[in-house]
């Protein structure tokens, strides 16, 4: 089974209907005995780092994430669900995250004429080639919506970067933890793809 986290923070059914584009059913649930039951977790996400930190506490899933990814099932982070697996977020203001992944989550500061919100279709140059990365290629135009992105403190773990008024982490991957700040849902083939190379991991 597949399972998508639900904790009330972005669209779910959107990447709910990318997987089953190619070819995967995906349950949505925040019920920890069907997280822990799964093959295969994912953790969606738009919103604000706190807000989403207080709901994943309210739903006593901080735990079952963490045991979920120590496990060494595969586990996706999408967007918010990227930077919920670092240590600290610093959007208005200061919160804990996961601690899942050494590292913050940062606002861009950017020079002028870029704009924030970072929205839109930007170039991923691949680091390291992720399993979920398998028959994309370097390159490849992702679809952003994001003001923040995270910093990790051990760059290695950096699977693809982009370029946004500087250079900022795109993607992450640590064994069977990979995540996107871009939005593979929302990107087409190439996005699609790489929601079915993790499916089938």
């Amino acid at each position: 089974m597949l399972a998508i986290i639900d904790y009330q923070m972005g669209n779910l059914r959107s990447v709910q209907k990318g997987f089953e584009k190619v070819g995967h059913a995906a349950t949505i649930t925040s019920d920890a005995a069907e997280l822990a039951a799964a093959d295969k977790i994912v953790l969606p996400g738009v919103g604000a780092f706190g807000d989403a930190m207080a709901e994943l506490k309210r739903r006593d899933l901080v735990q079952p994430i963490k045991d979920a990814v120590a496990s060494g099932k595969p586990f996706l982070g999408i967007c918010l669900g990227l930077q919920l697996l670092f240590d600290v977020g610093y959007e208005n203001g200061e919160y804990e995250g996961l601690g899942i992944l050494r590292g913050k989550v940062v606002r861009f500061d950017l020079p002028p004429g870029f704009k924030v919100p970072h929205m839109g279709w930007n170039r991923g140059m691949i680091k390291r080639q992720a399993p979920a990365l398998a028959g994309i290629a370097d390159g490849t135009y992702f679809y952003f919506v994001h003001s923040y992105y995270p910093v990790p403190d051990d760059p290695s773990v950096i699977a693809i970067e982009s370029d946004y008024g500087h250079s900022f982490c795109a993607a992450v991957w640590r064994d069977n933890l990979f995540a996107t700040q871009f939005h593979p849902e929302k990107s087409q083939a190439d996005g699609l793809k790489l929601l079915k190379n993790f499916a089938e991991l």
